[in-house]
């Protein structure tokens, strides 16, 4: 149990970051490309960032389903996947990163496009911890 709590709060800790860092180069890329005039008003920095820490936790905690070892690996990934997109959809509605869309195709593509780079984050972790696990098993074996 102690394990389990001290993954999940490492799987949060480093979701959070991620999204942070991605929401900092998102917002130095549009500050370039609007030319210094990226403006915000009503308080919606302090919004965007709190949904940049929503969506960190969105991905973060689900991840502790990955500790099932009786659920299929799909199952899992669809769980914490489901579950890390349909917060971030949400999150990206509400605080207006998905900007303005002038028809369901774009809207369509945005989030195409945002749920892609999700999945390509997921991906690059499933193939750092596959190695991490290979030199470990490697290291086991060469200890027999």
């Amino acid at each position: 149990m102690k394990n389990m709590i001290k993954d999940l709060a490492k799987n949060t800790i480093i979701s959070i970051g991620m999204a942070t860092a991605i929401f900092c180069f998102a917002g130095v890329v549009f500050d370039i490309i609007y030319m210094g005039a990226f403006h915000l008003e009503n308080y919606q920095f302090t919004k965007m960032v709190i949904g940049c820490l929503i969506v960190g936790l969105g991905f973060g905690i689900p991840s502790i389903i990955y500790s099932k070892d009786s659920l299929p690996m799909p199952i899992r990934v669809l769980i914490h996947m489901g579950i890390g997109c349909i917060v971030y959809t949400l999150v990206a509605y509400s605080v207006g990163w998905l900007g303005n869309i002038s028809g369901i195709g774009q809207g369509i593509l945005v989030v195409a496009l945002q749920l892609g780079i999700a999945f390509i984050i997921w991906f690059l972790f499933l193939k750092y911890y596959r190695k991490e696990a290979k030199k470990l098993n490697d290291k086991i074996q060469s200890m027999k």
